[in-house]
């Protein structure tokens, strides 16, 4: 006789046990989902990654319109908070008309200096498409989703590449195409140097995490300073 009602006694027991984590995730003050249940130590870790990889990102916009203004005066009618929006209001990989492309042709284009359009938008779409590709697109992750250690490697490297071009590619007057550096006589503002370098530890760790979690190994790289060019992903 009690077999019967093991379907149904199985169904209250979960039931019961779902409304005990509704209950202590509401006394702790944060937000539960359903869906959090199909997520791993890893899958939060990787969220949580993205989402401050996200917050950096839109911090360094503002910070390169501000040192730039120049290039944000290219388009009329933009300002820094329409940008923001623009690259960032949407999840997948920005591709945007003015520039023909995104992801690496997007930061290609940002330090060619045949280039006449806005090369903070161009250098910010090209980083956030490129690391955006190697959480493959998603912005949540989840026991079945997949995240490839190399690519988010490789894209520590290109971040390291975009900072070595703009701090040596210069225009026909030997100016720096992008300013990132103090003006003579400025105190040295490193502010850029930390935002570039939590951009890639952030990937970095990422990247040891997954490759642990898989039991692989990552396949480092030797970057050339004399060619420089971005990895594929």
């Amino acid at each position: 006789m009690l077999y019967p009602c093991f379907p149904f006694r199985g169904r209250l027991l979960i039931g019961f046990c779902l409304l005990c984590l509704l209950v202590m995730t509401g006394c702790s003050g944060s937000s539960f989902r359903v869906q959090d249940l199909a997520k791993t130590d890893i899958d939060m870790v990787a969220d949580l990654h993205y989402q401050q990889v996200e917050l950096l990102l839109k911090e360094l916009t503002v910070k390169l319109y501000k040192r730039n203004p120049r290039e944000l005066q290219k388009v009329p009618g933009k300002t820094i908070d329409s940008r923001v929006t623009q690259i960032f209001t949407h999840p997948g990989k920005p591709q945007f008309a003015e520039l023909g492309g995104g992801g690496i042709d997007a930061l290609e284009l940002s330090l060619d200096p045949e280039f006449r359009g806005d090369r903070v938008f161009a250098l910010i779409v090209g980083m956030t498409g490129m690391i955006r590709e190697s959480y493959g697109l998603k912005t949540e992750f989840f026991m079945l989703s997949k995240l490839d250690h190399q690519k988010l490697y490789h894209s520590a490297r290109n971040i390291e590449i975009a900072i070595w071009r703009i701090r040596t590619h210069l225009d026909e007057q030997g100016k720096s195409l992008i300013l990132t550096n103090s003006r003579k006589g400025e105190g040295y503002n490193l502010s850029y140097e930390r935002l570039f370098g939590k951009l890639i530890a952030h990937q970095d760790m990422l990247a040891l995490i997954i490759a642990q979690k898989n039991q692989r190994v990552i396949k480092t790289v030797a970057l050339n300073v004399a060619s420089m060019a971005f990895i594929p992903l």
